[in-house]
């Protein structure tokens, strides 16, 4: 292995051990390719990132190694330059996360395995309120990126009919997330249910193409809107994090109008500093506007006086408020008649 390194991030001594480790083994791209790359698209992924608490998956021998996400910033071992921001699980219990302020925290975590950053949508500042609404369009068997693309059409239409700024990017994978910055004055529970509102909305006019069924036996060939990636502690690849696939994609911003004709492989840890070269950042803007949520809230008032109510949370969260039997369809029917 080459010697261990330092370089100068963001005014930090940033050390790089084993650069020439294979991290990537299909495509050949090393520690120092991936580390290069978040220099490369700093500003984006800073933007994406910044003052958020991140839990970072780590995969210390390369993605065909063993990989874990690490929630807590380890007491010992880690440059005193280092900030954190602690958050609370849905268990009551709390962690320091990493809080990236500049981007040598990016380096740093680089430097540690870290191919994927999962922030939260919260700043340190305030985080118990979120600032932004995430909404993902899970393509599910028999759809695929273009379905997911249509779909995103159908929600811009909805966000722009509200005065919302939506901003998009792939997943890195078949599905594209789009985020939206909001006032952070709600609660978890109150951004999921406004992310519920805007995904039955969108169903509503596409129900041939979206669904927003959280049981896989009922969603059939649709994309599915994934409205828990809004309850709290479930978090998603941010924009310009690279994903620990073979092609070594990453979630890239796109604009609007790119959507319809873009393939997710084309963006990956080659092709996206050439193109944020080129292009900068179609979210540079992302910050500019908070909307208020208020008027989604009302939507969801709306739907659970017609019978629509809150939505099943994953299974490892403590029953909520609200919340219908967390029993798959199928099963229910099957107690019932057998009882």
């Amino acid at each position: 292995m080459a010697d261990a390194l330092e370089i100068e991030v963001a005014g930090r001594a940033v050390r790089l051990t084993s650069p020439e480790r294979v991290v990537f083994p299909d495509r050949g791209f090393t520690k120092r390719d991936v580390f290069e790359y978040y220099l490369a698209v700093g500003d984006g992924i800073m933007r994406a990132l910044g003052e958020r608490p991140t839990t970072l998956q780590r995969f210390p021998e390369g993605i065909g190694g063993e990989a874990f996400f690490q929630k807590r910033v380890p007491t010992r071992g880690v440059p005193p330059w280092i900030e954190t921001a602690q958050i609370a699980f849905p268990s009551g219990r709390k962690a320091a996360e990493l809080c990236p302020v500049d981007l040598a925290h990016v380096a740093w975590a680089a430097q540690m395995g870290t191919i994927v950053f999962h922030p939260w949508p919260v700043r340190r500042g305030h985080v118990d309120h979120p600032d932004e609404l995430r909404i993902d369009l899970d393509p599910q068997p028999g759809t695929d990126f273009a379905d997911a693309a249509v779909v995103a059409g159908e929600l811009k239409a909805v966000l722009d009919e509200l005065g919302f700024t939506g901003w998009p990017k792939t997943s890195g994978g078949r599905g594209i997330h789009v985020y939206v910055r909001i006032k952070p004055q709600w609660t978890f529970v109150e951004a999921r249910r406004a992310v519920i509102a805007l995904a039955r909305e969108v169903e509503r006019r596409r129900p041939d193409l979206v669904t927003t069924k959280w049981w896989k036996e009922e969603r059939g060939r649709r994309v599915f809107v994934d409205f828990n990636q809004m309850a709290r502690d479930r978090t998603i690849a941010c924009a310009y994090s690279l994903r620990a696939n073979a092609r070594a994609t990453a979630s890239t911003p796109l604009r609007w109008d790119e959507l319809s004709d873009a393939d997710p492989d084309d963006f990956d840890l080659r092709t996206v500093p050439d193109r944020f070269a080129k292009l900068g950042d179609p979210h540079a803007g992302i910050d500019e506007v908070a909307h208020d949520i208020t008027e989604l809230l009302e939507w969801s008032a709306r739907d659970a006086a017609n019978g629509e109510g809150d939505m099943p949370y994953p299974p490892e969260y403590p029953k909520m408020e609200g919340e219908p039997m967390r029993v798959q369809p199928s099963r229910a029917r099957n107690k019932q008649e057998t009882a």
